[in-house]
């Protein structure tokens, strides 16, 4: 077996950037030279022997293992760099520019990553799906360019194009991994015809398809091959939703065989989007995580069999360790971030861990561990990294502000340590974990479920409001595509019979109160009712009034009460009866507020003493938590240097402290 590669992981921030090894130091590694201006991107080879990162005049290449410098490239304002499948080709990207001799700006460049020569410049516009895409071997490399299939021989860069296919309307193409690669080609639907995926041989390119799949309802694709390249999963989504259930359109998924003797329909079981989908490393299953929250998960075989059922918890994302035998199942975004391990073999549950805010999750080469981060410009707060033991334990944890960037070393499956036929025990974690403890903010728990109003607590929740992963009922299309509840209920807070100013109510004369559209006073909610012995007499002075209809004559102010006198703008006023009483007024039994118990006998002196011995009370609740390892505030630890100057004066009140 080939020699093994040590753990590293490395990440990139807007001031600092480094390599770090793996368990148990998780110390940064030797010799590596942190740049003195952020970098913009870095990219491990995939086989784990090289590291590059791109400054903004400078291209550096690095042996992985030592941090030794290999290459340095002058090529200024790189966006993206990629090395291929060997590590023998470095790709870089810039934006392109208009040239002054209006020339095409060949803004893909291609380097051998050992001598630093550029062998080969081409010109690409988009920045999603930019680079060339080549077989394991690098035997062969491929482009699209205008619906044309362009194949290079790497080997032989200065030949220009080896061999080239074109398809009408394709606007994507993927490179099969394994030893006869394949090429797939989409093409999206358009003017009434339907979406097409064809495969081709990659060494028959000019030949017939060996498969091809129609289908409706795909504006754009994504082509997920397993690690032989033999099945390729390709998941279709629409700009648009038409049942206008979704903001993000309609998704779906189909099974291809590159052979053409296998093709068909993921059909799933629960209304909803596809939210991910992995293939196992073995390439014979895959897992779908689909529907509307909570999500269900299920694993299916090469055939589209249904091999287990996760169940439904609000779960979007799904990950196969590299060996294929543990499955991790997590919620993120704007779920709370909890990841369930679950083992492949035994499909039973192997632990939880609570990761949230995490925008970056990956399994370690070895399989055993799970790195998450929370990166910006997701969170631009606790951005950092976490190292986690797939038995829950957390292992390492490295807080670094603005982090842009994070993830494993690669490293070949014969590389690396083999995982057991048992799940390995959790070794011991590292220092920062007991450091970033101690200086963790205090988090107060937040009560479990949500909010219950008070006369709601200790019953059971109705099955109408519980999730279905709780064992509510499953969640029913409306088939009208209406997200929105009908108003079939009144929103007034008004009580019925009464209207307010939005009903049909008419505001009165600066006053501030509203009547309806009977003359009555609007409603006050929390209010008690008039009652009819102090309801307003109409026509008694300070009564109300019915307001004057608009084109009737107006009444001359004659002064009386009650004559409905008019005002400067010709309506007539309103007059709200107001309760006042008077202070000092009340008699015995007509409402008058009781005395607080106790504050008359309290003299200035005592009042003072009490107010001291609050404060003794609360310093040596501080003092406990002190003892207790607790982290106190600088405001708290202020508060106990006060102590004796609180001491000295109750002393001086005659008190003993």
């Amino acid at each position: 077996m080939a020699s093994q590669l040590s753990q590293q992981y490395a990440f990139r921030a807007q001031k600092s950037m480094g390599l770090v090894g793996g368990t148990p130091t998780y110390m940064p590694i030797e010799g590596f030279a942190v740049p003195d201006v952020p970098a913009r991107t870095y990219h491990y080879s995939p086989d784990g022997r090289l590291f590059a990162y791109a400054l903004p005049t400078v291209v550096r290449i690095f042996l992985a293992e030592g941090a030794q410098l290999l290459q340095e490239l002058s090529v200024p304002n790189i966006i993206e760099l990629k090395f291929s499948p060997r590590g023998t080709y470095l790709s870089t990207w810039e934006r392109p520019v208009k040239l002054e001799d209006g020339a095409q700006h060949k803004n893909l460049r291609v380097f051998s990553a050992s001598t630093g020569e550029e062998l080969i410049s081409f010109t690409q516009k988009s920045q999603e799906n930019w680079d060339l895409q080549y077989t394991m071997s690098e035997s062969h490399a491929i482009r699209l360019v205008a619906q044309e299939i362009q194949v290079y021989r790497p080997a032989e860069w200065g030949k220009g194009i080896a061999d080239k296919l074109r398809v009408e309307g394709a606007s994507m193409v993927s490179l099969s991994p394994g030893l006869n690669p394949s090429v797939a080609v989409f093409v999206a639907e358009k003017k009434g015809a339907p979406a097409v995926v064809k495969i081709y041989g990659l060494s028959t390119l000019s030949g017939a398809p060996t498969c091809s799949k129609t289908f409706y309802k795909a504006d754009r694709a994504q082509i997920k091959w397993n690690d032989l390249g033999t099945q390729a999963l390709v998941l279709t989504q629409t700009e648009v939703d038409n049942s206008n259930m979704s903001y993000y359109g309609e998704t779906g998924m189909y099974l291809l065989s590159a052979a053409g003797n296998f093709d068909c329909r993921v059909t799933l079981d629960k209304e909803g989007p596809i939210h991910d989908v992995s293939w196992s490393p073995n390439s014979k299953e895959f897992g779908v995580v689909y529907g509307y929250m909570p999500a269900k998960t299920t694993l299916f075989d090469q055939r589209v069999r249904t091999l287990h059922d996760f169940g439904s918890s609000p779960h979007n994302f799904i990950s196969f360790n590299p060996q294929g035998r543990l499955v991790a199942l997590a919620g993120f975004g704007n779920l709370a971030g909890k990841i369930d391990i679950f083992d492949r073999r035994t499909l039973t549950k192997i632990c939880t861990i609570d990761a949230p805010n995490t925008s970056y999750c990956e399994w370690s080469p070895c399989g055993r561990f799970l790195l998450t981060a929370t990166l910006s410009p997701r969170l631009r707060v606790d951005n950092g990294i976490k190292i986690w033991h797939c038995t829950s334990g957390l292992m390492h944890v490295q807080l670094v502000d603005e982090l842009y960037q994070a993830s494993w070393r690669p490293t070949p499956l014969d590389q690396a340590p083999p995982f057991g036929a048992t799940i390995p025990a959790a070794p011991q974690p590292s220092i920062s974990v007991l450091t970033a403890a101690l200086t963790a903010k205090p988090v107060t728990p937040k009560a479990a479920g949500a909010y219950r109003p008070p006369g709601a607590r200790g019953l059971a929740t109705p099955a109408i409001f519980k999730r279905e992963d709780e064992g509510g009922a499953p969640r029913m299309p409306t088939g009208s595509g209406s997200a929105t509840p009908p108003r079939g209920y009144n929103r007034s807070p008004n009580p019925p019979g009464s209207m307010g100013h939005a009903n049909g109510g008419t505001p009165s004369n600066g006053n501030g109160h509203y009547q309806n559209g009977n003359g009555g006073r609007r409603h006050v909610p929390g209010a008690a009712p008039k009652t009819p012995s102090t309801a307003p007499v109409p026509g008694a002075e300070g009564g109300e009034k019915k307001p004057k209809k608009k084109g009737k004559k107006k009444e001359k102010g004659t002064g009386e009460a009650g004559s409905g006198a008019a005002t400067p703008t010709g309506e007539a006023s309103v007059r709200p009866s107001i309760d006042v009483t008077v202070v000092g007024t009340q008699t015995p039994g007509q409402g008058s507020v009781p005395p607080t118990p106790g504050a008359e006998s309290l003299d200035p002196v005592a009042k003072k003493v009490r107010n001291l011995n609050k404060k003794l009370k609360a310093i040596d609740e501080l003092k406990e938590k002190a003892n207790r390892g607790e982290r106190l505030e600088a405001t708290q630890l202020k508060k106990m240097e006060g102590e004796a100057e609180i001491r000295k004066e109750l002393s001086s009140l005659g008190i003993t402290a």
